[in-house]
């Protein structure tokens, strides 16, 4: 309550978004995964130098097993039959996950009596819908 006027008036630059507010948060929004690639770098820099460290107390090489090739050719595995699968859906099915309604011959003058978003926006527009 005490700090929170502050911030608000702070963050957009003023009482109200405004230009001050898009520049900040465009600025933002440009730099951050900047920022975030560095303290991955660093993080995996320190990882390298110092080693990981173990909560299970063992400093046994017994139960290791190397990363390369084992994971990645199973990674890599995966990764191709994944694809794969998303490549013969596409060639031999191109229209299964497309809106039924796309078919509809467009007429400008119509508006459609069922107007809904794509499935990944259904979440946003189901929030907009409880709204009054």
């Amino acid at each position: 309550p005490y700090i929170g006027d502050f911030m608000v008036t702070w963050l957009w630059g003023g009482f109200s978004v405004n230009n001050a507010t898009l520049n900040r948060f465009y600025s933002f929004h440009f730099i951050m995964p900047f920022i975030v690639l560095f303290l991955v770098i660093l993080h995996l820099m320190f990882l390298h130098e110092m080693g990981s460290s173990n909560p299970m107390g063992l400093n046994s090489n017994y139960n290791k097993i190397p990363f390369n090739p084992y994971y990645s050719i199973k990674d890599t595995i995966g990764f191709i039959m994944l694809i794969s699968l998303l490549i013969l859906i596409c060639l031999l099915n191109p229209y299964m996950l497309s809106d039924p309604e796309n078919f509809c011959k467009a007429n400008p003058m119509i508006t459609p009596v069922h107007i809904q978003p794509e499935w990944y926006f259904l979440f946003a527009y189901a929030i907009l819908r409880s709204i009054p």
